[in-house]
């Protein structure tokens, strides 16, 4: 928490280190925006100065007004991101899961597409220096290497990526204001009216927008990292992070127009502004600053992976936490899983120049979904309707736009982005769909009705002790209900004797760091009733989290935990814990599913094989956990009646 509040207030280390962590996807942009957007065109005034009047104003609209002004504001407790915004407005329609779910989806496929796009870009400079220079293995090898030390950490290296990327945007800018010198009329782009005649005159002006939008992908970055770094310091740093990337781009677009060059030809505008002495140096920077890039995208998809799964939108996954930095993780699967999309897309395109197609189409249908959910927001904080009706018809037709432009490029390598962010979609709809479905049958019991039978079993002597204390996680959200599962391991499928039953509720928050609990003792030192309330983005340490409130309820004399055998107790042995935990089989009745149910949970039962068990995923210790495995049934047996013949 203290790294946490310590760079969300305004100073120079906290901006210092939003600059680091923030705009690496969004400041390595200049690398091949100018370059997409000229394309195979004939270079031409209009189309120079057309590009660069989209970029601006792209970048002021979309980036500035939209995510800077006002979607920053819709923090969580100072957190942000697709699902943080999500849990603020979940309760005014289930249907918001499904932008939520898309724009999850498509930020992860992102993280597939920049660090191929962005190392690639940068190293392909080499090629000035040296033709022949295998710019794809090397490129495979940077990026290999990137995700090999996540299991590591980056906490040291990340010290070191504020600097970095304030070098990074001072050479862009000192770079751009070099080149605009040569032709200064070139600030004429700042005219919105450049970007109106290229979009309407030029022709097949319009499509042209599915490669300025590059300019913009990393936007979101900005939302999601709020937390780390607070909104007062993505602001104050964005006037200087977009100066240096508008500066870079206005004297790209100056050399252009006085090259007297007719086509681009495979050159980059990005290293043609730079002097042939300095190109070894500007490469070297700009490699650095990719790999930033790629950083910031892969630390950002583990974060979301986290926050889905503990908003159980995603099967659970292992999650380690190599350094002691808040939001420092890293998840084994996810890390790999991204690596190996990242390697088929290199191998796939091979040329940073393929990879335009592909980039963009994901990151448009992220932010269409942060923009239904930032109008829900803003109805829930009663902002004036007309307000409301403006915020979401610009940017929803803008961002409108930018897909169908963006959709033309399916066909040219676009689809994989489509299809990564549809299968990532369809197992966060399985995983969230199968839960609603299976509560539907789950079977749930007043507790108040089975306490004197708990009570009597705890007391009966006759009974072998199962263990001392006994604990039970409930799935049931009700304060005065219990799991039928519980009841019936208890008291009929062998009777379970114990000093004290524990049964334990875990309760995901809207906030994303609550560390509450609540503590019911519905028979005083026989059964206790303990809830949970942890934030979305809180680590599952429900081992350790136990431990804490069973040592606080004893310094309170709320319980007495001390072993119940003489010889142990005289001696202030604390008694032995056991967690019984359930696991769920889905049994061959489906009378009551219709057949997408069934399909649903079938691919549910599927996946749950290939997800962490609620024993790591709760660290609880393997030695004293007790796992009883449950029929998932949906099936009514009251219409099932034998008759007696005589024999």
């Amino acid at each position: 928490m203290s790294y946490r509040l310590q760079h969300q207030k305004l100073s120079l280390g906290g901006l210092l280190v939003t600059i680091g962590i923030i705009y690496g996807d969004i400041g390595t942009s200049p690398l091949y925006v100018l370059k997409a957007i000229v394309g195979v065109r004939p270079i031409t005034e209009d189309l120079v100065l057309g590009g660069l009047s989209c970029i601006f104003w792209t970048l002021t609209l979309q980036t500035t007004v939209k995510y800077v002004l006002i979607t920053l504001r819709a923090d969580n407790n100072g957190e942000g991101g697709i699902f943080s915004l999500f849990t603020l407005v979940r309760r005014r329609g289930r249907w918001l899961v499904v932008p939520a779910m898309l724009g999850g989806a498509s930020l992860i496929a992102d993280g597939i597409i920049t660090p191929p796009i962005s190392v690639s870009s940068a190293i392909e400079g080499l090629r000035i220096l040296n033709p022949a220079l295998p710019t794809v293995g090397i490129s495979m090898g940077i990026i290999t290497a990137l995700f090999v030390v996540q299991q590591f950490g980056t906490e040291k290296i990340g010290h070191a990526f504020g600097p970095i990327m304030v070098t990074w945007f001072v050479m862009l800018a000192v770079l751009g204001i070099l080149n605009i010198s040569a032709y200064p009329l070139v600030v004429k782009a700042l005219n919105p009216y450049y970007a109106y005649h290229l979009l309407t005159a030029f022709p097949y002006g319009f499509w042209i927008l599915g490669a300025v939008f590059l300019c913009t992908t990393g936007a979101e970055a900005l939302y999601s990292d709020l937390g780390h770094c607070g909104r007062t310091n993505i602001q104050v740093s964005w006037c200087f992070v977009k100066t240096a990337l508008i500066l870079n781009y206005m004297g790209q677009g100056a050399w252009l127009i006085t090259s007297g060059l007719k086509a681009l030809d495979g050159i980059n505008p990005f290293y043609a502004i730079m002097p042939r002495w300095f190109l070894p140096v500007g490469i070297a920077i700009a490699t650095v600053a990719a790999i930033i890039a790629s950083q910031a995208l892969i630390s950002g998809s583990f974060t979301l992976f986290s926050e889905a799964i503990k908003l159980h939108l995603w099967p659970r996954l292992a999650i380690r936490y190599p350094s002691e930095s808040r939001g420092q993780m890293y998840i084994p699967a996810a890390n790999w899983l991204l690596w190996a999309g990242c390697m088929f897309v290199l191998w796939y395109f091979r040329e940073s120049s393929h990879m335009e197609a592909a980039y963009g189409i994901a990151i448009t249908l992220a932010m269409l979904s942060t923009t239904v959910l930032l109008t829900q927001y803003l109805k829930r904080m009663e902002y004036p309707t007309a307000v409301i009706v403006a915020i979401t018809a610009v940017f929803g037709c803008i961002e409108l736009g930018f897909l169908i432009a963006n959709m033309s490029k399916v066909h040219e390598g676009g689809w994989i982005t489509l299809v990564v962010s549809a299968a990532l979609m369809m197992v966060m709809s399985i995983w969230y769909n199968a839960r609603i479905i299976l509560a539907r049958f789950a079977h749930s019991v007043r507790i108040e009705d089975y306490l004197p039978a708990l009570r009597d079993l705890s007391d009966d002597r006759e009974v072998p002790k199962y263990a001392t204390h006994l604990v039970y996680l409930n799935k049931v959200p009700y304060p005065r209900q219990v799991d039928r599962s519980i009841i019936y391991s208890i008291l009929e499928k062998q009777p379970k004797r114990a000093d004290i039953y524990w049964i334990l509720h875990i309760e995901t928050t809207d906030s994303p760091y609550t560390m509450e609990y609540e503590v019911e003792h519905l028979v005083p030192n026989a059964v206790i009733r303990l809830t949970f309330y942890l934030g979305f983005r809180v680590p599952l340490h429900i081992n350790a989290f136990f431990r804490q409130v069973v040592c606080d309820l004893e310094k309170n004399d709320e319980v007495d935990t001390s072993s119940r055998y003489i010889s142990l107790k005289n001696n202030q042995i604390t008694g032995d814990f056991r967690f019984v935990v359930f696991e769920e089989y889905l049994s061959d009745e489906y009378e009551r599913l219709t057949a997408v149910q069934r399909i649903i949970v079938e691919a549910y039962i599927f996946l749950k094989r290939f997800s962490l068990s609620i024993v790591n995923e709760f660290e609880l210790d393997l030695s004293s956990v007790t796992v009883e495995k449950v029929p998932i049934s949906t099936h009514s047996h009251q219409y099932l009646k034998l008759r007696r013949i005589e024999a």
